[in-house]
């Protein structure tokens, strides 16, 4: 599944969203291959043979690309390629709408039209798989945005993680697409998100772990918003409703 490259906006301010527990209140990518999983009962073997290993190498983050990839696989094994796992995702979106619809972040959603809504390049960059957040984005009617997320190929009769949108790889990954120009303002909840919180302009962290609120005042300049968009159970100085 190749990333798809969009055109950055001239000179229009750099404007990137994390995704999950951003603008949406969970791991998408997580929700996914747990539903592409449960699908068969000898994926869900597969998963819990994979586990023991799999499992704590997600934890880490030199491993993380690895450990995903192998539950990726367990999800995917056996399909016919990439077109096989874009149409499963539109059937997971369209068998699941109401309750993703209810995990959409409405505060955050309001900050990134409103971001569109003066102009500015926005872009989102996400852990999760493009074609994934798209879709997610189409129903609150945002769909359009330039989506940078993980990037999926074949391997071994599955799909396996090519490159993962995390991290460092998402500034990479940012600037391979073609945006090049000072990030202006970025959005996430995520310390795996610190390279591209420090190369912005304006950094703002929101809906963060409490444990993790400590780091962000310590590493990132004083005075940067640390918000709660209405993600429960998540920090943050809580943002009302417009």
């Amino acid at each position: 599944m190749s990333q798809p490259q969009s055109a950055p906006a001239g000179t229009a301010p750099l404007v990137v969203f994390d995704f999950d527990h951003t603008l949406y209140n969970g791991d998408s990518g997580s929700h996914l291959y747990l539903w592409l999983i449960r699908r068969k009962w000898w994926r869900v073997l597969l998963a819990l043979l994979l586990t023991p290993i799999a499992g704590p190498m997600v934890a880490f983050l030199p491993t993380r690309r690895a450990g995903i990839s192998m539950f990726t696989w367990a999800g995917t094994v056996g399909l016919n390629g990439p077109r096989d796992v874009e149409l499963l995702t539109a059937c997971y979106v369209a068998v699941h709408t109401a309750a993703i619809k209810q995990r959409l972040l409405p505060i955050g959603l309001e900050v990134f039209r409103r971001h569109r809504e003066a102009g500015d390049c926005v872009v989102l960059a996400t852990g999760a798989p493009p074609t994934l957040a798209r879709a997610i984005l189409n129903l609150a009617e945002q769909g359009d945005v330039p989506v940078i997320g993980t990037v999926l190929g074949p391997s071994v009769g599955g799909m396996v993680v090519q490159q993962h949108c995390h991290y460092a790889m998402k500034m990479t990954m940012l600037r391979a697409a073609g945006y090049t120009q000072q990030v202006a303002a970025a959005y996430s909840d995520s310390s795996a998100d610190l390279p591209l919180l420090h190369a912005a302009q304006q950094p703002v962290v929101v809906n963060p772990k409490a444990g993790r609120v400590a780091m962000f005042r310590r590493v990132l300049p004083a005075g940067t918003p640390i918000l709660n968009w209405g993600c429960p159970g998540r920090a943050g100085d809580l943002v009302g409703a417009t």
